[in-house]
């Protein structure tokens, strides 16, 4: 007996095909429909859709007019003597007195709170290091430089390295209204924070230390310098007794090689302590005093451009709403 219901039979597939066909040519009406019910109601409000952007417009001109800019400085500081956390913990203390107006604060800086309207402190890192690409490429570069480790400017150059990634610099930034007291507040508030007793005694004895390091290795260069030159005077006269050695008067020997290898070393040492000394003058190291400069709105932060958005959504809302109500309202009576 013959089965008309089979799934192979090719009239089957036929009248599938053509459902299909019909529920997609069904579905491109609607959206054809749709996109003609919009375009009508677009035309239809076109003229009020216009009179509301020019009024947002003209609005949104005026606020830009009457409210003023903000401003902004940003300073470039680098902690010394692991004094981040400090600095974090005291720029924190500084934006939560100015929210509180702390008279007694502010008083013994000579700043009148009156002042501080709209004025803001940030602090953040000024480099990134999250990426991870950018991780893995300096651990790469270490490793290669780790292999070279007996070397003695290798050693430096991975002693730069570490120090580079592991100092950051940070940036705080002063937000304020008027100009003139904005830039005379932040210079105080900067002041403060280079203020701490703790770090200036810290920065006073690394600064002692170091300049006595100098001095001595001075004096080490001065006495390696007298040995070569009487090795130099001792060669001149008499004939050497090996290779890259003296002999002096009580009969020791001396390694020439090795006191210019070390007087390099001192050099060295001596140049990063020249270095050291002049970074290293205040626990908080301002780098860069930026210029004032105007803050820089997102393009639809502004008031020229949020107000007309703002008033033409609504307009569109309340038709919606409308629509949706006269729908009901139809769907009752039915």
């Amino acid at each position: 007996m013959e089965n008309h219901g089979s799934p192979n039979n090719p009239g089957t597939d036929e009248i599938d095909l053509r459902q299909l066909l019909q529920v997609i040519g069904k579905g491109f009406n609607n959206m054809f429909k749709a996109f003609l019910r919009l375009f009508l109601y677009l035309k239809r409000s076109i003229l009020k859709l216009v009179i509301l952007a020019v009024v947002g417009l003209l609005v949104g001109f005026g606020l830009n007019q009457i409210v003023t800019k903000r401003l902004k400085t940003e300073v470039i500081v680098k902690p010394n003597l692991e004094s981040k956390n400090y600095l974090y913990d005291v720029v924190a203390e500084i934006q939560a007195n100015v929210r509180a107006r702390d008279t007694s604060f502010f008083g013994e800086m000579r700043i009148d709170v009156e002042n501080l309207k709209g004025f803001e402190i940030d602090i953040a890192p000024v480099e990134d290091f999250d990426k991870k690409g950018n991780l893995d490429d300096d651990l790469k570069y270490l490793e290669l430089l780790e292999k070279f480790r007996g070397d003695d400017i290798i050693t430096d150059v991975v002693r730069t390295e570490i120090l580079n990634k592991s100092a950051l610099n940070h940036r705080i930034t002063f937000y304020y209204k008027i100009e003139d007291k904005g830039k005379l507040i932040s210079e105080k508030l900067l002041s403060y924070i280079n203020s701490n007793a703790y770090f200036n005694e810290l920065v006073a004895i690394n600064r002692g230390n170091a300049e006595e390091r100098i001095r001595q290795n001075q004096n080490l260069v001065e006495q390696i310098d007298g040995l070569v030159t009487k090795y130099s005077e001792k060669m001149s006269r008499d004939e050497p007794r090996g290779e890259g050695q003296i002999v002096l008067d009580d009969e020791e020997q001396l390694d020439i090689p090795g006191l210019l290898g070390l007087k390099n070393g001192l050099i060295r040492d001596i140049e990063r302590k020249k270095i050291e000394l002049q970074s290293h003058r205040e626990a908080i190291r301002i780098i860069n005093v930026g210029k004032t400069q105007e803050v820089q709105e997102s393009f639809f932060g502004k008031n020229i451009v949020l107000i007309p958005s703002v008033l033409i959504i609504l307009f569109i809302l309340i038709d919606i709403i409308k629509f949706l109500n006269r729908k009901s309202k139809e769907m009752q009576l039915q």
